[in-house]
């Protein structure tokens, strides 16, 4: 089926809508502060995916091997081998466990690269959905198929209105649905809409961007994006699970909390968050290899509020 808008990742239009309202002029009235209402997404009972969770890569176009290393990092450091005090990613995907059904750990499965744009350099979201189909685990429902594509390939509604997306594909018997996910490389189409705070915003403040943890603006603004999705459709793969909002234009367990990576953020500044001594790289995760990533602040069920690492 098709990605709806619900499920897209409007990294840029949020930004603008939620914190840059358009200015009122000259309104003859006093106006007062009016309370905002909390931020509760509401569980509409539907499918959540739970317990081992299998994430299987089709890697579409070209990709550097650092690029796929840096990936390759940020899936196995949400749920690793070893558990270690130092790798905080885990601590930050651990926040998933809040929601129904507990627990959830993320096992990195079959990675396919298809570099000869098999499809064209120019995809639809039919497009995304066959390539998805392509690297389901076997039919299992536990499972969500990511399409990551390379900065040379554009996609529908890419830098227009989303930065990823994800769905459901049809696995093995029709009424078998297998959540998937799409990323894209924005470094040559819209960095300033899809790699930010590594890259100048398009709009708002233009404040300084924050130097790359990896070095690669582009990877690391994929690595946000990736953990945006990702948590969507893992808390609501279907369109039944975890949202706030209209089903049409729905906020989920990080896009709710756009902008956000650290404590004290505000539009245009993301937050208090570390910097690497040697490098001046901007993080506040490490995971494996001791790769260090920047992670967008999720929606904590516990506390009802959107929870950063720093």
């Amino acid at each position: 089926m098709p990605a709806k808008p619900p499920l897209v990742f409007h990294f840029f239009l949020l930004f603008v809508l939620l914190h840059y309202p358009a200015p009122c002029l000259s309104i003859p009235r006093i106006l007062s502060l009016v309370p905002q209402k909390p931020l509760v997404l509401t569980d509409h009972k539907g499918a959540v995916l739970s317990g081992n969770i299998t994430v299987n890569v089709l890697w579409y176009g070209r990709f550097s091997p650092h690029q796929h290393n840096v990936v390759s990092d940020f899936f196995r450091s949400l749920s690793p081998s070893k558990p270690s005090p130092q790798n905080t990613a885990s601590s930050w995907w651990s926040i998933t466990g809040g929601y129904r059904s507990g627990r959830r750990t993320i096992t990195l499965g079959k990675q396919t690269v298809d570099q000869s744009y098999s499809l064209g350099k120019s995809l639809t979201n039919k497009n995304l959905e066959a390539l998805a189909s392509k690297v389901t685990s076997g039919g299992s429902s536990n499972a969500v198929s990511f399409v990551l594509t390379s900065s040379d390939v554009s996609v529908e509604g890419f830098c227009m209105s989303r930065c990823g997306s994800h769905g459901a594909v049809s696995a093995g018997r029709r009424d078998n649905k297998v959540a998937y996910a799409w990323v894209g490389n924005s470094i040559r189409q819209c960095p300033g809409q899809c790699a930010w705070p590594f890259h100048k915003p398009i709009y708002g403040p233009q404040m300084p961007p924050l130097v790359p943890p990896s070095g690669d603006v582009g990877a690391d603004g994929m690595v946000i994006n990736i953990a945006t999705v990702l948590a969507g459709a893992v808390t609501n793969p279907f369109d039944g699970g975890y949202y706030q909002g209209h089903a049409d234009a729905s906020l989920e367990a990080v896009s709710a909390c756009t902008g956000i990576f650290g404590k004290g953020a505000f539009p245009g500044y993301p937050g208090n968050v570390l910097k690497d001594k040697a490098t001046g790289a901007s993080y506040n995760a490490v995971g494996v290899n001791r790769r260090k990533f920047l992670l967008p602040a999720m929606w904590d069920p516990k506390t009802k509020s959107c929870k950063a690492l720093v």
